[in-house]
């Protein structure tokens, strides 16, 4: 049975308890979608500095842990270049494949982020990815990854996916945190327009590959 080996690289349990819950309807026993937990990790990814710290421990973790793939779940997609070059098996981070499932589904989307500085950040990754055009709007939500499971949570979220839908011209709206999978069918269901939480999107692109005998380039 292939196992996809799945890494939060912040130190927050809850995190990664929301994206394994995020993955259930995926897990139908022919895989095992194992999620883990950095532990030398900061509580939360927020800042360059965060992202530059866990970049060594994330492609060391899935070095010492074999797994037939690997997704980064974190949608600053920490260390997915050393990774790649660290491991032979396919390596996803969950930002890169929510642009691709995104551009798949409607003509340009919108990423709900965590905080206002992230938006930056985001927006020189996805013009990275020649992805640019392709992008509505980046609004934040202002709420640490801590209180992600918080009261209230849910409708920031769905404010910000209303202002990117009906503001900005977002016809796909992305999740830009991995703790905040949780509530994909609910905001899906309000805002009557696709909603990607990007862990999904990160596995399934691992199981298409797993499925498909895909192996990486040399």
């Amino acid at each position: 049975m292939a196992k996809i080996l799945i890494l939060n690289p912040n130190s927050s349990p809850s995190t990664t308890e929301s994206v394994s819950r995020g993955l259930d309807l995926l897990r139908d026993g022919r895989h095992v979608l194992d999620c883990r937990t950095l532990q030398e990790g900061p509580t939360g990814i927020a800042t360059q500095a965060d992202i530059d710290r866990v970049v060594q421990p994330t492609a060391q973790y899935f070095a010492d842990n074999i797994a037939d793939a690997y997704v980064i779940a974190c949608f600053s997609d920490p260390g997915l270049a050393l990774a790649r070059e660290t491991v032979q098996a396919p390596v996803l981070g969950i930002a890169e494949s929510s642009f691709q499932l995104a551009i798949g589904l409607g003509d340009r989307f919108g990423v709900v982020a965590m905080a206002d500085h992230s938006v930056p950040r985001h927006k020189r990754y996805i013009r990275s990815l020649g992805l640019g055009a392709r992008l509505a709007g980046d609004l934040a939500i202002n709420v640490g990854v801590e209180h992600m499971d918080g009261a209230g949570v849910l409708d920031k979220i769905v404010e910000v996916g209303r202002r990117l839908r009906d503001q900005e011209g977002a016809d796909v709206i992305i999740l830009g945190c991995a703790g905040m999978g949780q509530y994909r069918q609910e905001i899906e269901r309000i805002l009557d327009v696709p909603v990607v939480d990007p862990s999904q999107a990160a596995v399934t692109r691992a199981l298409a590959l797993l499925s498909l005998g895909y192996q990486t380039a040399a």
